[in-house]
């Protein structure tokens, strides 16, 4: 379980890629590099993923074949720096909101407005998705827990402050870059759950 609190973004430091199966080597600063057990859960741009090996700062996870297909994970070159969560402990302070780490689809930044103090994105998504993105509501983009403008039928704007992109790598994300989505569950729950009762009352 996550909370879309990014704790520091870090470089890939090696791709090793084989049939269906691509391994990310990430160097984590040392502050979260310590305690890590091989099996460990660690999400990448939002992508829940299992520690296989670690030498000093350097971690390695197996990243499979519907992950990659899934989520930008595939589009990673070495030098590329990815947001970065560690699991969260029971009692620990929920600063975002809950994230299972499960990637739901893709969205694509369309268009970039900056001022002084802010920064907002506005990020094309497919239209299957529209029921669960809602003004007000929660997202998670790359694994940041972020709260929805503006949201027509086919895009919608996030609002960013300094700290944000001081420590996610949204700061440079170019337009046409795909980014990881992850839907609030308790969103899609609700949505779900009263688009099935409806379906049983006209059935």
């Amino acid at each position: 379980m996550f909370t879309g609190i990014v704790m520091a973004k870090a470089p890939i430091t090696e791709i090793q890629t084989k049939p269906g199966l691509n391994t990310l080597v990430v160097s984590l600063p040392a502050r979260l590099s310590q305690g890590i057990a091989i099996g460990a859960s660690i999400a990448l741009n939002g992508t829940c993923l299992t520690v296989v090996k670690q030498q000093d700062n350097n971690v390695y996870f197996d990243v499979m074949e519907e992950t990659l297909r899934l989520t930008n994970l595939a589009q990673l070159k070495v030098g590329d720096w990815v947001n970065v969560e560690r699991a969260a402990t029971f009692g620990a302070e929920i600063g975002g909101h809950l994230l299972s780490g499960h990637i739901h689809t893709q969205v694509t930044l369309v268009e970039r407005k900056q001022s002084a103090n802010n920064t907002a994105l506005r990020f094309e998504f497919d239209s299957q998705w529209r029921k669960y993105i809602l003004s007000k509501g929660y997202i998670a983009i790359d694994g940041i827990s972020l709260t929805l403008g503006e949201v027509t039928e086919q895009d919608f704007w996030v609002h960013l402050i300094p700290e944000t992109l001081r420590v996610t790598t949204l700061s440079d994300k170019a337009i046409g870059d795909k980014l990881n989505i992850e839907i609030d569950s308790q969103t899609q729950a609700v949505v779900d759950t009263v688009e099935r009762v409806l379906a049983q009352r006209q059935a």
